[in-house]
């Protein structure tokens, strides 16, 4: 029998990113599950109320998740009940149901962290579970998992900083952001104008005040043309109503759409906390982040024309054969990766 892989899909970044990987392990018995948790409260949490709605646990997240795993064809198999795994690769370490412990595990960073703040390091002092952090600033830096598959030097000693072992950790890319150049060549029907990369803090219970970003935004645009590409998880009526009010008329507003061509396409960037800031970056664009400017470029995924999918999956390969020892794993990575 082929041995069985799950993966944990979320966001549908991390969703795309899981079944990129899942395709170079076609030898595999590959299956998928909407991130999850056997906490009962949490789950009728889930069913009766609209708590976890802009989390990755449910709601759209879940929905949208397991319409795509559909419509490619994949296995699900949610919350891991209809089979035992010899290995998970998870897509947040934020929380891991005690019963999936005893299996092997593989981490994958998505993208961004968010910033630390005093209540990350509440939770770290106090060592509570991740997710009380109420974002994903403690993401990676659990070290529950036997290995991390990081997207940076610098990412790697952030997550040693906080927590993970650093022989835990490899540098593999980030699927997603690790060919941005080919973005370049679009067919995106606009150019040269200043775009505004949204997020949902509204949606997932941080405070923002989004009047003072698009008046901001207008100001750093200074007459030029504006085009905002609103986060999946927001509420489009009222984002798209605030943009009208603050903005001038003829403002360009997308709800979806390929956010990397119309990055490639703009002349300046403006973000707030949004891994496409990293796009930005790579693709040498002025841009603007809540986040500090010189972090970020130490932070930026590396760029390996692609390559990060095939890495990770390199790891898991490995960590599937009998006996293997999760510390000779990433040596036995780092030679591979100096001979090819």
């Amino acid at each position: 029998m082929r041995k069985k892989v799950l993966f944990i899909t979320g966001s549908m970044n991390q969703t795309w990113q899981m079944h990129q990987i899942a395709r170079q392990l076609d030898e595999y018995d590959c299956w998928f599950s909407q991130f999850f948790t056997d906490l009962k409260l949490a789950n009728f949490l889930m069913k009766y109320t609209p708590l976890f709605k802009g989390t990755i646990f449910w709601g759209q997240f879940k929905e949208n998740s397991e319409k795509y795993l559909r419509n490619n064809g994949l296995q699900i198999d949610y919350q891991a009940k209809k089979n035992e795994y010899d290995l998970v690769v998870y897509c947040s370490d934020l929380h891991i149901p005690k019963r999936m412990h005893k299996n092997k595990i593989v981490w994958v960073q998505e993208g961004m962290t968010d910033k630390y703040t005093l209540i990350s390091k509440i939770v770290k002092a106090l060592k509570l579970s991740p997710g009380f952090s109420g974002g994903t600033s403690l993401n990676g830096t659990s070290n529950i998992c036997d290995i991390y598959c990081a997207g940076s030097e610098g990412y790697k000693q952030q997550f040693t900083r906080l927590g993970t072992e650093a022989v835990k950790i490899v540098v593999t890319g980030i699927p997603n952001y690790d060919n941005i150049a080919q973005f370049k060549d679009n067919d995106f029907p606009y150019r040269d104008y200043v775009m505004v990369a949204t997020t949902d803090m509204r949606e997932t219970f941080r405070y923002e005040n989004r009047a003072a970003f698009i008046k901001k935004a207008v100001e750093i645009a200074d007459g030029r043309q504006l085009l905002f590409k609103l986060h999946p998880n927001e509420k489009f009526e009222r984002a798209e109503a605030e943009i009208r009010k603050y903005a001038p008329e003829g403002t360009l507003i997308y709800r979806s759409g390929n956010t990397n061509q119309m990055i490639a396409n703009c002349c300046e960037l403006i973000t707030q906390y949004s891994t496409v800031v990293y796009v930005g970056l790579a693709l040498g664009k002025k841009v603007h982040s809540y986040f500090n400017l010189d972090e970020l470029k130490r932070l930026a995924p590396i760029q390996n024309g692609g390559a990060s999918a095939a890495n990770i999956a390199k790891i898991c390969r490995s960590i599937l054969q009998p006996g293997a020892k999760e510390v000779e794993l990433l040596k036995d990575y780092y030679e591979m990766e100096q001979e090819g």
